[in-house]
C-alpha cells in the first residue's frame, strides 16, 4: 500500500513560520508528498523536497513567480494503475468542485486546494480530495491535511484534521 501525504494552502511565512509538527511527522511516514499549491514562499517546496521523498506539486494563485516558473498549474500523474489530476483550483468558490471537474479527463482522482475547505468525495467513480489548510482557517473551522491510501485495488482518500 502506498501512503500518500496531501497538502494545499499552507501559504508559509503568512499563515504560519512553519507546518504543525505532524505534519512532518507524518511526511517522514509517507511514500510521496502532493501539495495543490499556495506554497507563497519556495522554501516549503525546497523543505519538502529534502525530506528525501517524491513531492509532485503544482502553483496555486498566491504563488510568488520564482514558484510559477518551477511548477505547472495543472499535472496528470500514476501512482500505481491510478492516474491522478493535481491543480490548486481557482475563481468563486461555489463554482469550485464544477471548475476542478472540467479541467481533468479519464483520471481516477483528482486533488485540488483553493478553497481551504476540506473536501473527500466520489462523483461519478473519481475521488474528489481537497486537504484544506493546515495552517489557515481563513474559510474553514479546522485546519486540515489529506492522505491518500492506494493498493492494487482501490484508493481512498481520508481527512485529517488537526
Amino acid at each position: 500500500m502506498k501512503r500518500i501525504l496531501v497538502l494545499s494552502d499552507t501559504h508559509i511565512p503568512i499563515a504560519a513560520n512553519d507546518l504543525p509538527q505532524v505534519i512532518y511527522d507524518e511526511a517522514h511516514k509517507a511514500d510521496m508528498i502532493i501539495h495543490a499549491g499556495d506554497f507563497i514562499d519556495i522554501s516549503l517546496l525546497e523543505k519538502l523536497r529534502s525530506l528525501n521523498k517524491v513531492v509532485v506539486a503544482v502553483y496555486g494563485n498566491m504563488d510568488c513567480i520564482r514558484i510559477r516558473k518551477e511548477l505547472k498549474a495543472k499535472e496528470i500523474f500514476t501512482v500505481g494503475k491510478f492516474r491522478i489530476g493535481l491543480i490548486h483550483g481557482y475563481g468563486a468558490h461555489s463554482e469550485l468542485m464544477e471548475t476542478v471537474k472540467s479541467e481533468f479527463k479519464d483520471v481516477d482522482c483528482v486533488i485540488f486546494g483553493h478553497s481551504h475547505v476540506a473536501t473527500n468525495i466520489k462523483h461519478a467513480c473519481v475521488l474528489y480530495l481537497n486537504p484544506g489548510s493546515a495552517t489557515d482557517k481563513i474559510f474553514a473551522s479546522k485546519n486540515s491535511y489529506g492522505m491518500l491510501e492506494i493498493t492494487d485495488k482501490k484508493i481512498e482518500g481520508r481527512i485529517v484534521e488537526l
